[in-house]
């Protein structure tokens, strides 16, 4: 049975995950948590275990670990050691012993890229890093695996017989069939992350605090997740006060109460059918934020918004690709089209698209933004079209 994923991402990220492995492992489910974004250990605190890179149980269906930078850095180091040690002996460069390794920025995002396809759980839930980098991470395998295309395509594996002909002219040794190797590992394990990334179980709920939910910096969110085709699956509003302060006594916390409801009414509304789960102040212990959140259970996997192209050929001579994209400002948007590829960029966000087959052949004539969706107006070319189509 394939695995349901949830990355929980935010502030509070790690006890809203705590709370949503507990729902799932108190229903029977084998359930991993794992904390890929908890410096200061909130995971281990919440449960009461201190947790490591092999998984413990604290309670019935339920594991718990914490991702291991150190281990998924040597590991990959270790993988790739032997492949590109010619390479190395090219340039003259020395390899770095074990010993001396520690994790470099970015090694995060990696080791949880790792993680994903290795886990072995009815449902994976991450207490994963805040939505910016999240979204990075997740749009991570698409874009090496692009870049690995251009630098090293696998159509220059065909050269291997000329290669000691080439070596003889140049008076050094080229780099052996090692290199094409490690392209083909890394491009194994890219696909194995984007493989669990891509799944239709995978999906992101997002943790907003209740008192300052930032409306604008929830579509801007929504927008980079729509951008990489990243399902939204819910959003959690962590630490709303108490419904009994709506009719306190005190009209300050009376006010405040209803300007606050009234907030997140307004994110549910901006949200459309996405919802909108809220833990209070008053939920003290997991298993009362874990009922307050899923009394109807967990939200189910949203139904993918995938891109698709409208035929307006016969009518208007066009070709519309339309985008989803809700969430996204107007302003905030960039578009490039660059031989088969359209550059798509919402605020600090971007993507690469390769073009579908039929577009290759058109020219862009417009776009526009509407209803969250982005519509690209493609006209043919007449010196690439068909005749008469």
């Amino acid at each position: 049975m394939a695995t349901r994923t949830v990355l929980v991402s935010g502030p509070e990220s790690a006890r809203i995950a705590a709370a949503t492995a507990l729902h799932h492992a108190r229903r029977g489910r084998a359930t991993l948590l794992l904390a890929a974004d908890d410096p200061h250990r909130a995971v281990d605190d919440l449960l009461g275990v201190r947790l490591g890179p092999d998984p413990v149980e604290p309670e019935p269906h339920l594991a718990a670990a914490r991702l291991d930078e150190q281990a998924a850095f040597r590991s990959a180091l270790d993988g790739y050691r032997d492949r590109i040690a010619p390479a190395l002996d090219l340039i003259g460069a020395q390899p770095l012993d074990p010993e001396e390794l520690a994790p470099l920025p970015g090694t995060r995002a990696l080791a949880l890229l790792r993680a994903l396809p290795r886990a072995e759980a009815e449902v994976l839930v991450v207490a994963a890093p805040p939505p910016a980098e999240l979204i990075a991470t997740l749009a991570l395998p698409a874009q090496l695996e692009r870049y690995l295309a251009r630098l090293l395509p696998e159509q220059r594996q065909a050269a291997r017989a000329l290669r000691p002909l080439l070596a003889g002219l140049a008076g050094v040794p080229l780099p052996t069939d090692k290199l094409f190797e490690a392209r083909a590992a890394a491009s194994a394990a890219l696909a194995g992350a984007a493989a669990a990334i891509t799944a239709p179980g995978t999906t992101v709920r997002l943790v907003l605090d209740a008192a300052r939910p930032a409306p604008r910096t929830l579509a801007r969110v929504r927008a980079g997740l729509a951008l990489h085709g990243l399902p939204l699956d819910a959003v959690v509003a962590h630490g709303a006060l108490p419904l009994a302060a709506a009719g306190s006594p005190d009209p300050w916390l009376a006010a405040t109460a209803a300007r606050q409801q009234e907030q997140l009414d307004s994110i549910a509304e901006q949200l459309g059918d996405i919802p909108v789960l809220t833990g209070r102040q008053g939920d003290r212990t997991l298993a009362a934020l874990a009922d307050r959140l899923y009394p109807a259970g967990d939200p189910p996997p949203p139904a993918p918004a995938e891109p698709r192209v409208e035929d307006r050929l016969a009518a208007e001579n066009l070709l519309v690709w339309h985008l989803p994209l809700p969430g996204a400002d107007r302003s905030e948007l960039e578009l490039l089209r660059r031989g088969d590829e359209l550059i798509l960029g919402v605020g600090n966000y971007r993507r690469v698209l390769a073009l579908p087959s039929a577009l290759r052949r058109c020219t862009v004539s417009g776009a526009g933004l509407a209803d969250g969706t982005l519509s690209v107006r493609f006209t043919p070319d007449p010196a690439l079209w068909p005749r008469g189509q």
